[in-house]
């Protein structure tokens, strides 16, 4: 998207899954359904992966501006790597087998990962994703019920703002930036008059990258990963299209649901042969890649490379890498999305 994205109303139920049904039944690049994600209840979003420059700076940047709980520490000192994982507080925290919190258990987990030494070079900058030449990764959202109130303690605090709310024509939106100039959209979920107003607390709502085909990424994240479509938006006049898919087909809006993905495509880019998203992988380096946790990955990873072979790339397959119990697969840009089971003690 070339602008700041417009928030929009939801699909009404009867066209949402007249798309839905369209694009999973007829795609041309993936039209065959893995049933170990299609019929797996078990699957999640579970967390979205950044690289961050220093983690004193960023951790406190989101516990105290967010009341985000850092839930996960875990250290690879022999590949000279941090993780931390945060979440909001979510009761009850499930737990995994040695007793600590479970980060693979749940949606709604913001991933950062700092390589040993960034922090002491004045040279070290993260692509945050939006700059050319280097776009792909565009934000992370968090949800909220009173998006004013936040953004004032916000700026009270000192936190930088892409877009505030008084900015531009989309006033029930802002973009807040964090210490690596990552985008972060705040919105408020509490978004009708007639309805009483609710506090659920702050939710991390959706994770928004670039696509070149929306045929192609739709085809794949609903056959081959499980997804469905929960809402989508088109706006003809600035001439891009957003998909939000996610495994939460509840009721509530699609605001106040976590683990959510929206793809964004700006309309023409399919028909461009050398056009390319930036992965955030290959250097610079800044976005890292969504995680999925379900029960049993290695029959969703066994069942992919049956059905498609060579027709999907993978970064690593299940258990091949120095990292056991884990896989990442390629989506048709070459985004990373990781797989692991719940539960995983790394």
């Amino acid at each position: 998207m070339n602008s700041v994205k417009t928030v929009v109303r939801p699909l009404q139920r009867s066209n949402n899954i007249h798309f839905l049904r369209k694009m999973a039944t007829e795609s041309i690049a993936y039209p065959t359904l893995i049933k170990a994600a299609s019929q797996n209840s078990s699957l999640r979003l579970n967390h979205s992966c950044v690289r961050i420059k220093n983690p004193e700076t960023s951790l406190k940047f989101y516990t105290s501006n967010f009341g985000m709980t850092l839930v996960g520490h875990k250290k690879f000192p022999d590949m000279k790597f941090d993780l931390y994982f945060l979440s909001f507080p979510k009761t009850p925290f499930p737990q995994n087998e040695k007793g600590e919190d479970d980060v693979f258990g749940v949606s709604g987990v913001l991933e950062l990962t700092h390589n040993y030494g960034t922090e002491d070079d004045p040279d070290f900058k993260v692509n945050n994703g939006n700059e050319e030449p280097f776009r792909g990764f565009g934000h992370i959202c968090f949800s909220l019920p009173d998006v004013e109130k936040t953004c004032a303690e916000l700026e009270a605090n000192g936190v930088a703002f892409k877009k505030r709310l008084s900015d531009g024509r989309q006033k029930n939106i802002a973009f807040a930036l964090d210490p690596d100039g990552y985008w972060i959209e705040l919105l408020s979920y509490n978004r009708s008059p007639e309805v009483k107003p609710i506090d659920e607390g702050y939710k991390f709502n959706h994770t928004m990258v670039r696509i070149k085909d929306p045929a192609k990424s739709l085809g794949f994240y609903q056959n081959v990963l499980g997804m469905k479509l929960l809402d989508k938006n088109e706006h003809a006049n600035a001439k891009f299209t957003l998909y939000f898919l996610g495994y939460d087909t509840s009721d509530k809006p699609r605001w106040a649901k976590e683990g959510i993905l929206e793809l964004t495509h700006n309309w023409g880019t399919e028909n461009e042969a050398d056009f390319h998203y930036h992965t955030g992988n290959d250097k610079p380096q800044g976005y890292g890649h969504i995680c999925l946790s379900l029960d049993d990955p290695a029959a969703l990873c066994h069942e992919i490379e049956s059905v498609y072979g060579e027709s999907i790339s993978w970064g690593v397959k299940f258990n091949h890498g120095k990292m056991k119990n884990l896989a990442f697969i390629k989506d048709p840009d070459g985004y990373s999305i990781e797989i692991v089971p719940c539960g995983l003690i790394a």
